[in-house]
Formats: structure tokens, sequence, C-alpha cells
């Protein structure tokens, strides 16, 4: 008779590779889930290399506890190879503390392996998220070294590196010595050239890609449109919409939110709500784009309905939600509107405000004349203030007049930052204002013993699909002496119908009004509408982007232009657009 057998059939005493359940790893959502799969390798006695499948699942979506499950995971095994290496390496990358991604790469080094072509984008990627140049140029030496920097994968995540830590020119220098550019490096380029605020540069390798034949991605739509709304171009961007239907972008929902924000920033607002209107899928990025559109242009009641619009439809707002309907409260002077959003975002929503957040708020005061109010908000806030957030301050007290108390915000700035060059004369002319010259004299030479140097006023005009720059009083455009002569006759014809320009800004000692009044004149912005009303039909709508918040006198000046010429004038300044039609403001001089 033959012995009985005591193993049992359906559970072998070493369950083989096909009978694990490691199908079930991708549809993990938990610790504990892992846990128990784990159970049974460690029962089982496997071997490394599902051991190696479980790790690698467990990093796919990095949080603490997970990245600590897998640490401990990867100490188990004795002798892990480069594949592991870089499955850490990489999980890290992605979590908020990217350098530890490092240490492995260290541990790889020590134990006698060489890094292949898939550890260096890991390390690059952790550069590139904590803006850590030093350690991101170790690991370029180290790639040249072993030869892997001219690496498909490697090159681009190079060039991303770089311009995210500021080193644009290395990042533009490497890219220009590839000698078989690919998609890849393409976007990675344009999208360092959006981040570091060159647009036009992104804009002419986008048309470089296109000579080369090379096939666009919805990345590189992204990036195009973005370089659109920092330009302010509306034309080239209704051209690039018409290219992202054309070749069948028009289905991803990222590429129709960063429509509406081309189009909102390049003042079309009827063109992003349609875009909005059109889409079958809306996720909270579309809906907070949509929100911002109407917030930046002045329809902060627009704004605030869709933001309830949103909630009805159960759609989760973010962050970027809730900056939009903050930026619109303040714009609208809807100051206990506004406050109730900022509460009920952590209250309701476990959203923790942000320091733009408590900036609106600041504005939100500010903007009413709750100036003491928002000095204290700003002092008992939970996080540490940044120049930005005592500059909003500071700009408010200027346009209240409130001098004593500008002059304790001025100091708190220095304290932090003594390089802005506006902010001094910010307080300079609010002091000049009250008579008060012995301060003035005081700050202007603190401002040339610092070197602070103040930002030249810059706008843009496109013009047939050319994006001109006109800066304040200077005479380096082609058509300057046209320009200046365009404006003189306009405000000739401006005086006849009541414009009177205002001098009261201007602080220059030894200048008689005359003189005061032509340093006004050409402001970049007048010369940008200009240069639009010759080179425009009439009737033509003139589209302005400036650099810095729009002054007094050229707000003054764009009203009767809109009168007296029949033109409608979008003009986009630091902080929001201003829509001038019939002699009237959209933001009815409240900005």
């Amino acid at each position: 008779m033959n012995p009985v057998s005591t193993v049992n059939p359906l559970f072998p005493a070493k369950p083989t590779d096909s009978y694990l359940p490691l199908h079930l790893l991708p549809k993990c959502n938990s610790i504990r889930e892992f846990q128990q799969i784990h159970a049974i390798t460690i029962k089982s006695d496997l071997d490394v290399s599902l051991l190696t499948k479980l790790i690698t699942a467990i990093s796919i979506r990095p949080t603490p506890l997970s990245l600590s499950y897998a640490h401990q995971l990867f100490d188990q095994i004795p002798h892990p190879g480069v594949l592991l290496f870089n499955t850490m390496s990489r999980a890290y990358s992605r979590s908020n503390t990217p350098l530890l991604s490092f240490s492995f790469f260290s541990r790889m080094l020590e134990s006698g392996l060489f890094p292949d072509d898939y550890t260096f984008p890991s390390l690059l990627k952790a550069c590139s998220t904590s803006k850590a140049l030093k350690q991101g140029r170790q690991s370029h030496a180290v790639a040249l070294k072993l030869g892997h920097a001219e690496n498909a994968y490697v090159l681009p995540t190079l060039i991303n590196m770089y311009a995210e830590c500021g080193d644009i020119n290395a990042s533009r220098n490497l890219f220009d010595r590839m000698d078989q550019k690919c998609i890849v490096s393409y976007n990675s380029m344009i999208t360092a050239c959006v981040r570091s605020s060159r647009p036009s540069e992104a804009l002419a390798l986008f048309r470089e890609l296109q000579a080369d034949g090379i096939e666009s991605t919805y990345v590189t739509m992204l990036s195009v449109l973005s370089s659109c709304a920092l330009l302010g171009a509306l034309e080239l961007g209704r051209w690039i919409h018409e290219y992202v239907k054309k070749n069948g972008f028009s289905s991803y929902v990222k590429v129709n939110t960063a429509l509406i924000d081309m189009y909102a920033k390049c003042g079309s607002l009827d063109d992003a709500v349609q875009v909005f209107t059109d889409m079958d899928y809306r996720d909270t990025q579309a809906w907070s784009a949509m929100i911002v559109a109407y917030a930046i242009h002045g329809h902060g009641t627009h704004s605030i309905s869709l933001f309830e619009d949103m909630r009805r439809e159960g759609i989760k707002p973010d962050d970027i939600t809730f900056l939009g309907v903050l930026y619109a409260c303040s714009h609208a002077g809807l100051v206990e509107q506004g406050l109730e959003y900022f509460h009920c975002m952590k209250r309701n929503h476990g959203i923790t405000p942000g320091i733009k957040h408590y900036g609106c708020i600041v504005d939100l005061l500010a903007r009413a004349g709750r100036l003491e109010e928002a000095y204290k908000f700003i002092d008992n806030s939970p996080i540490t203030p940044t120049p930005i957030l005592w500059r909003t301050l500071l700009s408010a007290c200027g346009a209240h007049g409130n001098v004593d108390l500008g002059k304790k915000v001025f100091y708190r700035i220095l304290e932090l930052d003594d390089t802005h060059g506006g902010d001094y004369v910010i307080l300079s002319n609010m002091c000049a204002t009250k008579g008060h010259w012995e301060d003035v004299n005081k700050i202007r030479k603190l401002m040339k013993d610092t070197g602070a140097v103040k930002v030249p006023g810059c706008s843009s005009i496109e013009i047939e699909n050319t994006v001109h720059e006109f800066f304040s009083g200077d005479g380096k455009h082609r058509n300057s002496e046209e320009v200046h002569r365009m404006v003189d006759e306009v405000v000739e014809q401006l005086k006849l119908v009541g414009y009177v320009p205002d001098t009261s800004k201007v602080f220059h000692a030894g200048l008689e009004e005359d003189e005061k009044e032509v340093s006004l004149r050409y402001h970049s912005e007048k010369l940008a509408i200009a240069f639009g009303l010759i080179n425009t039909t009439p009737g033509t709508t003139i589209r302005v982007v400036k650099n810095l918040r729009v002054c007094g006198d050229c707000h003054s000046m764009a009203k009767f232009i809109s009168m007296v010429f029949d033109r409608v004038i979008v003009l986009r300044d630091l902080n929001r657009f201003h829509h001038f039609k019939n002699g009237v403001c959209s933001c009815g001089d409240y900005w």
C-alpha cells in the first residue's frame, strides 16, 4: 500500500511565481494589502526577483509610509542589482524628499555597480524638484564620465534640470549640441524656455520643430500655449488653436485647459468661455482655469457663480480654485465674502492656504482701505511672510496715502530683501506727496547705497503675428520716432476733450510742470497703444500687455483714447485686465 500523501495539491510546499497573486499588485491601494502579498513571499521562501516586483509595485505611488516600507524590504536583499537601486531612486525622486535618491546612488557605487541609462533621469529629476544645481552638475559630470550624458533618456532630463535650477543657458547649450533632436528633447527645451520666461524663444523652437518634420505631442501644445499666454499673442494663440483641432489634440482636457488660460491671458474672455462650454468633460483644473479667467477680467460675480456651479456638479475644488475665487473677491471689493471663502478652505475642504492665498487676503483688505487689519493679518499669520506679501500692503499704503504705515511696511521688507527698486520708489513718492523731502532724500540715498534698481516699464503689442515691445522713454524700437509723434498728436487731441496729465506723482527735483508732463508722456503702454493706432484699422481692438501695474495717468489716458478714437483697448498689467470702452474701464477705477 502506498503511503498517504500529506501534501495538499492546491497549496504546494513552495509556490511558484505563477501561483502567487502578483497580478493583484497593481490593484493594491494600501500598505496592508501589500503586506498580505509580502507575507506569502516570506512563508514561501521565494527568490529575490519576486521581492523586487513587490518593491517596484509599492514604489509606483510613493508616500512617506509606502517608501519607508519599500526601504525596509530593500534592506532585506543581500545584493540588490542596478534595477532595484534605480527603482528606489526613482521612487524617492517623486517623493517630498527627492534628494534621498542620492543615498541609493552612493550605495550603488559603493557596491561596485555601475549606473546605467535609467539611473540618471531619476537623479536629475530629484535635482530639478529640489532646485539643487550643485548636485545636478555633479550628476552631469558623472554621466559624462561614464558615457551616459548623450543618452536619449538622460539628455532631455539634463536640459530640464538646468532650466528648473535657473541655468537656462546651460540647457540651451546642451540642446544646440545635439546631433539628432527628437520630440522629447524639443519638448524639454520648449518647456524650459517657458519656465524661464523666454516665450519668444519657445515659439521659435516650435517653428524649428515643424521645419524638421517632427510631430508634436500634447506636451508641446501645453508649452506653446503657455508661451502665447505669456506674450499676450492672441492671433498666434488662435492659430495654435486651429493647429490643435487639426492634429487631434482637442480631446485632451489639459490642452483645453491651457487654451482657456491662453485666451484669458491674451484678453479674449469670450474665446475662453467658448472653449470651456464646448468641453465634453471638465476636471478640477478646467473649472479652476475658467474661474481664474473671470476673476482676472474683473467679473467677480461670474467667477463666484461658476465656483458654486462647480460645487453643485460635485467637482472637488483645489488650491488653485480658491486662488481664483479669492482673487475675484479682492478685485470686486467683496471683503466679507472673500474672508469667508478663505476660512472655509480648510474648514470645509481640508485645503491648507498657501502664501498666495494669504496674499489675496492682504490685497482684499488693503484695497478696501483696511490697512491696519491687513498689517495685523500678515503679522499673525502662521506662515513666514515673504517680501511679496509685504509689497502688496506697501502698494496699498501708497494708493491710500498712509505714509506712517508705509514706512513700517517698507522696513519690514528691507529685513527680507533690500534689492527691489520699486519698494524705494513707492515710499519715496508717498513721502514726496506729503512734502516730507528729508525722508525722500534719505530713501533715495539708501536706494543708491544698496544698488537697488527699478524695473523699467515694458509693454508689448501683437501686430500681424509679430510681438513688438516698447520700454518707457526709450527709442529702441525701429518705429520709435513715428510712435512718439503719434503720442504727441493723441495727447493734444485728448486735451481738447478734458484730458489733463496727472503730474502729481512725478517727483524730480528742478522739473517744471511741462517737463513733468513730458516725463509721463512716453510710458511704455502709451507707446504700445500709439503703435496700435498707427498699424491697425479703425475699430480694431488694441491689446497691450505690461510688466508692471498701470499708472493712474496711463489709465486715464486710455479711457480718453477709447472714447475719442472709438477703440476698445484691452490692457493687461501685472495685476489684472483693464477693458477700456467708450471712456470707461471695466475695473471701475478699483485696481
